[in-house]
Protein backbone atom coordinates (compact mmCIF):
# COMPACT_ATOMS: atom_id res chain seq x y z
CA UNK A 1 0.00 0.00 0.00
CA UNK A 2 1.31 3.46 -0.79
CA UNK A 3 2.38 5.74 2.04
CA UNK A 4 -0.50 8.10 1.18
CA UNK A 5 -3.15 5.39 1.45
CA UNK A 6 -1.54 3.89 4.55
CA UNK A 7 -1.58 7.30 6.26
CA UNK A 8 -5.22 7.82 5.32
CA UNK A 9 -6.17 4.40 6.67
CA UNK A 10 -4.42 5.26 9.95
CA UNK A 11 -6.37 8.54 10.05
CA UNK A 12 -9.68 6.71 9.50
CA UNK A 13 -8.98 4.33 12.39
CA UNK A 14 -7.46 6.98 14.70
CA UNK A 15 -9.26 8.23 17.81
CA UNK A 16 -10.45 10.90 18.12
CA UNK A 17 -12.05 10.79 14.70
CA UNK A 18 -10.58 13.24 12.21
CA UNK A 19 -12.78 15.98 10.81
CA UNK A 20 -10.38 16.77 7.98
CA UNK A 21 -10.64 13.86 5.54
CA UNK A 22 -11.77 14.68 2.01
CA UNK A 23 -14.24 12.60 0.03
CA UNK A 24 -11.84 12.22 -2.92
CA UNK A 25 -9.25 10.67 -0.55
CA UNK A 26 -11.81 8.16 0.72
CA UNK A 27 -12.87 7.30 -2.81
CA UNK A 28 -9.23 6.84 -3.87
CA UNK A 29 -8.53 4.60 -0.86
CA UNK A 30 -11.57 2.44 -1.58
CA UNK A 31 -10.53 1.98 -5.22
CA UNK A 32 -6.97 1.18 -4.10
CA UNK A 33 -8.33 -1.51 -1.76
CA UNK A 34 -10.21 -3.05 -4.69
CA UNK A 35 -13.68 -1.84 -3.80
CA UNK A 36 -16.43 -1.28 -6.32
CA UNK A 37 -17.75 2.27 -5.85
CA UNK A 38 -20.79 3.11 -7.95
CA UNK A 39 -23.15 6.09 -7.77
CA UNK A 40 -26.52 5.24 -6.31
CA UNK A 41 -29.43 7.63 -5.74
CA UNK A 42 -28.53 11.29 -5.16
CA UNK A 43 -25.33 11.73 -3.16
CA UNK A 44 -25.19 8.06 -2.18
CA UNK A 45 -22.52 5.65 -3.38
CA UNK A 46 -22.84 1.87 -3.26
CA UNK A 47 -19.57 0.31 -2.07
CA UNK A 48 -18.69 -3.40 -2.24
CA UNK A 49 -15.43 -4.63 -0.70
CA UNK A 50 -14.54 -8.26 0.09
CA UNK A 51 -18.19 -9.33 -0.27
CA UNK A 52 -19.37 -6.66 2.20
CA UNK A 53 -21.45 -3.73 1.05
CA UNK A 54 -22.57 -0.36 2.32
CA UNK A 55 -23.86 2.98 1.13
CA UNK A 56 -21.78 6.10 1.73
CA UNK A 57 -23.07 9.64 1.39
CA UNK A 58 -20.98 12.24 -0.39
CA UNK A 59 -20.74 15.42 1.72
CA UNK A 60 -23.26 18.01 0.50
CA UNK A 61 -21.83 21.40 1.45
CA UNK A 62 -18.12 20.66 1.13
CA UNK A 63 -15.80 17.85 0.15
CA UNK A 64 -14.75 17.23 3.77
CA UNK A 65 -16.34 14.15 5.36
CA UNK A 66 -18.03 14.58 8.71
CA UNK A 67 -17.03 12.49 11.71
CA UNK A 68 -20.11 10.27 11.51
CA UNK A 69 -19.23 9.27 7.94
CA UNK A 70 -15.67 8.43 9.02
CA UNK A 71 -16.99 6.30 11.91
CA UNK A 72 -19.34 4.48 9.54
CA UNK A 73 -16.49 3.96 7.04
CA UNK A 74 -14.27 2.63 9.84
CA UNK A 75 -16.91 0.06 10.84
CA UNK A 76 -17.42 -0.99 7.23
CA UNK A 77 -13.68 -1.41 6.60
CA UNK A 78 -13.29 -3.44 9.80
CA UNK A 79 -16.14 -5.77 8.76
CA UNK A 80 -14.50 -6.14 5.34
CA UNK A 81 -11.23 -7.17 6.99
CA UNK A 82 -9.29 -3.96 6.38
CA UNK A 83 -7.12 -2.50 9.14
CA UNK A 84 -4.12 -0.19 9.27
CA UNK A 85 -0.76 -1.88 8.75
CA UNK A 86 1.41 -2.47 11.77
CA UNK A 87 0.47 -4.01 15.06
CA UNK A 88 -2.92 -2.40 15.68
CA UNK A 89 -1.41 0.63 17.40
CA UNK A 90 0.51 -1.26 20.07
CA UNK A 91 4.12 -0.23 20.62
Amino acid sequence: MSHKHDSLLLAVFHDPVSGNIHWREIESLLHHLGASVTPAHGARFHVILNDFECFLHHPHQSNVCDKNLIKYLREFLARAGVAPSGDSGKE
